[in-house]
């Protein structure tokens, strides 16, 4: 790792991340907003917001890299990107599947705290197969069970490939290029100013009322706090795998995973909204489990990467 900062190549980088995907923002809201965003494709759900959010917003930090890379002339070495398939697959097969079984666990802190909110009914699900069957034109053949069993499983098999697509856009410039400059002031640090920067980075999705609605106390503020938070303790996990088997990939499957399974147990939530709180994991007291983790490897001693892969120097990798 680098041991002087390069403050020109991170001030050039964050700069360029934070205008294309604020400019997405700004365009979005200009459209309608989340909840009044045009629809594109009738029956599907596809809206503009959810267009330049999945290209625009998400892409921002890979355009990032490279644009900070092409003006700074510095070059295409330790791009990430080489596989280590051999090295770093039971790191893979965790940022996969951990994702899920840290928001089981979140779900599980959280209801056991708000028991009255947990809805054995499946109401949620049950509302939720009543529109698709609307819109299908037919009732969906499946209990409300069945379809939440299906959608955790989806989540846990399927969401990790099917949302790494966008998910790379953001990590190929966080993780791949931006933690990596910010570890010449130390792990500890560096993972500090990722989770701010990363959680600022949001604010304009989570001011429209992204992962945390708008209907909360604190509104706008208590939401975009609650995202540093949060992406502090996802950035943490992210980082590690990445910066211990020197390759994007695990950060990408994993984020990929926590898009696709942090939202699920809304599906057995009933009662007022605590969007803040949870159950999903975005919620302070649902990522408890990931707050534990988190922190562990924050605070272990050299973060523990002192017996990672050494630091390679080879072009394009």
């Amino acid at each position: 790792m680098n041991t002087k900062p390069d403050a020109t190549r991170i001030a050039i980088f964050v700069v360029i991340a934070f205008a294309i995907a604020w400019a997405g923002g700004l365009a979005v809201f200009l459209t309608g907003g989340l909840t009044r965003s045009p629809i594109l494709i009738p029956g599907t759900g596809v809206t503009l917001a959810v267009l330049i959010l999945a290209t625009v917003y998400m892409w921002a930090p890979a355009a990032a890299h490279v644009l900070t890379r092409l003006f700074t002339r510095e070059g295409w070495r330790d791009l990430y990107l080489k596989p280590r398939w051999v090295d770093s697959w039971i790191y893979l097969c965790a940022a996969w599947f951990m994702p899920t079984l840290l928001t089981l666990a979140g779900a599980t802190v959280f209801f056991l705290i708000f028991p009255d909110r947990y809805d054995a009914t499946l109401r949620s699900a049950t509302a939720l197969l009543r529109e698709m069957g609307t819109m299908a034109g037919r009732a969906v053949p499946m209990t409300a069970s069945e379809f939440v069993a299906v959608q955790i499983a989806s989540a846990a098999f399927l969401a990790p490939l099917i949302n790494a697509i966008a998910t790379f856009g953001e990590e190929f410039g966080w993780r791949a290029y931006l933690l990596p400059k910010l570890m010449a002031f130390g792990y500890r640090k560096a993972m500090v100013l990722m989770g701010i920067i990363w959680g600022v980075w949001h604010w304009p999705v989570i001011a429209m009322g992204h992962n945390y609605g708008t209907n909360y106390a604190g509104y706008p503020w208590a939401g975009m706090l609650a995202m540093i938070w949060f992406t502090f303790q996802l950035g943490i996990l992210l980082g590690w795998m990445t910066l211990r088997c020197r390759t994007v990939w695990p950060a990408v499957f994993g984020h990929a995973a926590i898009n696709g399974v942090a939202a699920a147990p809304i599906l057995v939530y009933y009662g007022p909204a605590t969007p803040l709180l949870g159950p999903a994991m975005t919620g302070i007291i649902a990522a408890v489990p990931m707050t534990i983790l988190s922190m562990w490897l924050l605070w272990r001693p050299g973060g523990g990467l002192l017996d990672a892969a050494p630091e390679e120097s080879t072009p394009v990798s």
